[in-house]
């Protein structure tokens, strides 16, 4: 009987040692080692197929001029926040990665993905759901495709031989961390268990050019579950956010070899899915009944779409010892710099009061251009004066309380005239060259936070 063999493995980067050691020498983490039997049949490890017979001629190297390129199309599935987020649509021998919380939809949003393509033949691997469950699932989206078909299995080997006797046009597996190749002998969800399956499913997507979408879980710090080479071999990487208790969700792209990574899909759910939400800016902004201090309107852009997203701020005195600073959505650092530049440059007295700062809808944003709305909404609760719900907000503030120009500008002025705005503050750099008649809006071009002060509160 062959020795078996095993090693140990860090449980947060998945770097291999032969022995244990009590700090990870490549990540820094302590006492995250861990021993697992690893595979016995070095020849099989990494192949897809049952019997690995294969006797495919060794790749030759080739020069660029030599390689031959054609225009894949990409399959379009219908999903407009999905299809934005890939680049396109779906290319054809990609391996997608989604993560997101327990209970955010990553599940119905794969199999709601997956009825919609009702012109081509799915599979739907559940390793956490039987069949029935997956059944009142589509039942209750209201979605029916004949030709999506689940499997209910965790084992890599008895997958693919159901692969090759379906042979489909996509593959879905729910969840990588639950799948079981039988050339490891360590647990479902080890370092060398998700590397593995990886492998298996990777070498299968580029061989025979199937799109496979992996789901994964993630940890207590909200990364994915599992080694981080995980996230190096797939070609997208998309995060399902947003709070469980609110019924929008956010789907944004970390990673994507055939797309741009900062593009944003945003959904709402609802008791029959998960609905995309084509003008976010309505959903982002509250709707209110009577003019309130502290709200700002602000134009951000998520990629190539603009937003705009309301901020909310409250100041308050100060009760109990050191003044607090909170932000939701929104860099903590940045408006302690932000606090810091009103103190300094605009002789607010700050220091001793406690600011709270929320952005409406759940969402996260890290667009420098909103600077210029966070600070018009602190000084509005400040002064306990409300700001005209008709003007938004587009720029960036300098720490000599500049008020600097930002990117895209044309984007953000046609987006806030779309939504009834009757008019913007900018930065007075960003409008050189720009023909203002065209906007059915008034531009209001400043370059300090005086004039800034003067425009919206006297």
């Amino acid at each position: 009987m062959a020795k078996i063999k095993t090693s140990f493995f860090c449980q947060n980067c998945g770097v291999e040692s032969p022995k244990w050691t009590g700090k990870c020498p490549s990540c820094g983490e302590w006492n995250t080692f861990v021993e697992e039997v690893v595979q016995k049949e070095e020849a099989q490890r990494g192949s897809w197929k049952a019997n690995n017979k294969s006797t495919k001629k060794a790749n030759q190297p080739k020069t660029l001029g030599e390689i031959t390129f054609e225009e894949q199309s990409r399959l379009i599935t219908g999903d407009i926040e999905l299809d934005r987020v890939l680049g396109g649509g779906i290319v054809p021998g990609s391996l997608v990665l989604i993560g997101g919380e327990p209970g955010i939809g990553k599940s119905t949003l794969m199999l709601q993905i997956a009825l919609m393509l009702s012109k081509t033949k799915v599979l739907y691997v559940s390793g956490e759901e039987s069949e029935t469950q997956i059944k009142m699932r589509s039942e209750r989206m209201q979605h029916h495709s004949d030709s999506c078909y689940v499997l209910s299995e965790t084992k890599t080997q008895q997958i693919f031989q159901q692969i090759e006797l379906l042979k489909p046009e996509l593959l879905v597996i729910d969840s990588i961390q639950t799948l079981h190749s039988q050339y490891v002998e360590s647990a479902a969800g080890s370092v060398s268990q998700v590397r593995e399956c990886t492998a298996e499913l990777m070498k299968f997507a580029k061989e025979t050019g199937t799109p496979v979408f992996l789901i994964g879980h993630i940890t207590k710090d909200g990364t994915i579950a599992g080694p981080k080479i995980l996230e190096h071999m797939v070609d997208t990487v998309l995060q399902f956010e947003g709070d469980r208790h609110l019924s929008y969700r956010i789907l944004r792209t970390s990673k994507n070899r055939f797309g741009s990574t900062n593009e944003l899909g945003i959904y709402e759910m609802h008791a029959n899915g998960l609905r995309p939400v084509t003008n976010p800016s309505e959903i982002l902004m509250t709707q209110r009944e009577e003019q309130l201090n502290g709200v700002a309107i602000g134009a951000m852009l998520e990629g190539n779409r603009p937003l705009l997203i309301e901020i909310q701020s409250l100041v308050s005195p100060a009760t109990y010892g050191t003044p607090q600073r909170s932000s939701t959505g929104h860099d903590a650092k940045r408006l302690n710099m932000l606090l810091a530049v009103l103190e300094k440059r605009g002789g607010m007295r700050l220091g001793q009061q406690d600011v709270f700062l929320n952005i409406a809808g759940g969402l996260r944003v890290d667009d420098p251009g909103l600077d210029l709305a966070v600070v018009a909404s602190i000084i509005s609760s400040y002064e306990d004066k409300a700001i005209d719900p008709k003007i938004c907000f587009a720029g960036e503030i300098g720490l000599g309380g500049e008020v600097r120009a930002v990117n895209r500008i044309e984007n953000r002025i046609a987006e806030a005239a779309k939504m009834g705005f009757k008019k913007i503050m900018l930065s007075r750099y960003a409008i050189k060259g720009l023909e203002l008649s065209k906007y059915p809006i008034e531009v209001l071009a400043v370059s300090k936070l005086e004039e800034m002060y003067r425009h919206i509160f006297l």
